[in-house]
């Protein structure tokens, strides 16, 4: 049986991620076409092309694909410069003896593959930088920008109201293979080089076909410290359902009282097909997930309730 998940984020790509498992495409394919049209898109403020710059200005993306067949894996971390971060990311998966790569060594692979070059940073994301360093620098800092030191501003998109999201595909194919995908710009105004749980294997994904798949989104500082993808597919394999995996993941989640503090999404599917959702607090109406069945011409998208 093949299917998708998605969440919010993710909706504009389903069309040709279901075209491609339609069309006889693997699972991986699939994770890489779906989320390809998410980071294309520039309205979508937290991925790819689009995403809010960091400090400097810079948009600087993270992605991850995994096969849970073979449990390999493909990571960039701080790229910069290409549209496609997750087709960068499968590239790194099945052309390197490496698992990982970052800032400019992610950015000179890119070069070498032949990967689409992008000005990444759009008009609207630099009014929205030069708006808000206005708004939050002194005359005389704002000129001098930005030398100086930079954490406490770190800390001041933290308490902001701001894009903190990823893209997240979960699929399974024709041939029972079981892929995942994250992609993400990260932080909005997030120190430079920062790495949230989306290139991170086990914290923002983890992928095992033979017990299901999880992806995670918004506040990446608390999976990574939990591995929390990793937890909920182990929990699967334990005999949990998806929807008692996911929920025991948030519970862990709500239970950590010191450090940075935020909250998070959790996408899964279990090797059956079987999909569940949950945040760890109310995110509002906006925030949803969205999954399509064969045999169905829609996918279904529902409001993440909750814990």
């Amino acid at each position: 049986m093949m299917m998708l998940m998605a969440n919010g984020e993710g909706e504009i790509g389903l069309p040709a991620a279901v075209a491609a498992l339609q069309g006889g495409a693997s699972a991986l394919t699939a994770v890489e076409r779906g989320i390809g049209v998410v980071e294309a898109d520039p309205s979508i403020h937290s991925v790819g092309r689009g995403g809010i710059p960091n400090l400097l200005g810079e948009v600087e993306c993270d992605a991850a694909i995994m096969n849970g067949r073979t449990l390999q894996v493909g990571v960039v971390g701080a790229l910069q410069g290409y549209l496609n971060a997750i087709s960068v990311a499968r590239q790194v998966m099945e052309r390197l003896p490496h698992a990982v790569l970052a800032g400019d060594g992610a950015r000179r692979f890119a070069a070498e593959i032949g990967a689409r070059k992008a000005d990444m940073v759009t008009e609207e994301a630099r009014a929205f930088h030069r708006q808000w360093l206005e708004k939050h620098l002194s005359d005389e800092r704002l000129a001098a920008w930005p030398e100086g030191p930079l954490a406490e501003y770190a800390w001041i998109t933290a308490k902001s109201v701001m894009a903190k999201g990823t893209t997240i595909y979960l699929a399974l194919d024709e041939q029972g293979r079981m892929a995942g995908g994250t992609s993400t710009s990260g932080w909005a105004g997030k120190y430079p080089g920062r790495l949230g749980d989306s290139p991170i294997i086990g914290a923002g994904l983890y992928v095992d076909e033979r017990y299901g798949a999880c992806g995670c989104t918004h506040t990446g500082e608390m999976t990574i410290r939990l591995s929390t993808a990793h937890a909920v597919v182990q929990s699967m394999k334990h005999g949990a359902t998806v929807e008692e995996a996911c929920r025991d993941a948030a519970q862990e989640i709500v239970d950590l009282k010191e450090g940075f503090l935020g909250p998070v999404a959790i996408h899964a599917i279990d090797a059956k097909g079987n999909a569940h959702a949950v945040s760890t607090r109310d995110l509002g109406e906006k925030i949803k997930y969205c999954v399509w069945f064969e045999g169905t011409s829609q996918p279904e998208c529902r409001r993440t309730p909750a814990l």
